[in-house]
């Protein structure tokens, strides 16, 4: 066999081979693997990783190589598939092999319920395929260098046991988007939490300030003396306190808070804008958008 081994991926990562059962979640698997910044290869040829290891390596605008993330994605229908040579690919290319198990009757509803064929299931059951399977895994199951079981875990558990086990940054930050809008015109379809402020004094009212915004010091001025504005506002920040960190946890990767008005000029600007403020403060990174406001 060959001794050359491919490079490690970014530093902390590295090469990882991933194996398991048909329907246990390998392909979940590789998604949260290139979502960490992982190359993904999905039932890639087995003779032909030792080249795709060479041939993966980038460059930056200074000509040196760019160490990125290798996953390769090996199960029972990759072209000459047998075990014994998957655990020789793994060792010549110094990978962690990562097996996806999980239980007999969790795999059999699976595969019932999505009514997808067994690979090896040829013409009889689907108990039969999996048997058969699981049969020829045990070698990989039992040289692996992590086991998962996904029999009782949802795709954000196993996005957290393959960080933990593969000492993967955990990256949990959200991307948060703040928008002012008017009911008027709809309420934004990418909202993912609406707070509806049209119960604030609205500066329309007044005629020095109904032409101008909520950006504007004067109509800031008029809204905060709203006798519920703090209270509202301090809730308000306590429930956005709360839920970021729990969408985090979640695995979601982009928050909108929309923030909705009459008209998306006043009141709504000026909470978006003071909402704004305040996360940056907090050293969260925010982008604000007040879809309309007069341009």
């Amino acid at each position: 066999m060959a001794q050359n081994k491919c490079e490690s991926g970014k530093e902390g990562n590295g090469i990882v081979v991933v194996t398991g059962m048909s329907g246990a979640g390998i392909s979940s698997a590789l998604k949260v693997l290139e979502d960490q910044g992982y190359e993904v290869f999905d039932n890639f040829p087995l003779s032909l990783i030792p080249e795709l290891c060479a041939q993966t390596r980038e460059q930056n605008d200074s000509g040196e190589p760019v160490k990125r993330g290798l996953a390769i994605g090996v199960d029972t229908r990759t072209r000459g598939f047998n075990p014994e040579d998957v655990l020789n690919s793994v060792k010549d290319i110094g990978a962690k092999l990562v097996f996806i198990s999980c239980d007999d009757s969790v795999l059999y509803k699976r595969f019932t319920e999505t009514r997808r064929r067994h690979p090896l299931a040829e013409m009889r059951t689907v108990s039969y395929g999996i048997e058969k399977e699981r049969q020829i895994l045990a070698l990989l199951k039992g040289n692996a260098d992590i086991t998962i079981d996904t029999s009782d875990k949802s795709i954000h558990d196993l996005r957290h046991m393959l960080e933990k086990s593969l000492a993967l940054k955990s990256d949990e930050s959200l991307t948060i988007s703040l928008m002012s809008f008017g009911f008027r015109h709809g309420v934004p379809r990418e909202a993912d939490i609406v707070m509806d402020v049209r119960f604030l004094r609205n500066p329309h009212w007044d005629i020095s300030l109904r032409d101008k915004t909520g950006q504007d010091e004067g109509v800031g001025a008029y809204i905060r003396e709203d006798k519920d504005f703090t209270a509202f506002f301090d809730r308000f920040k306590s429930l956005i306190d709360l839920l970021v960190p729990r969408y985090a946890q979640e695995g979601k990767s982009y928050l909108t808070i929309a923030v909705g008005c009459l008209g998306g000029q006043h009141r709504s600007v000026f909470t978006v804008e003071t909402l704004r403020e305040w996360m940056e403060e907090k050293g969260l990174e925010v982008f604000a958008e007040h879809r309309d406001m007069p341009k």
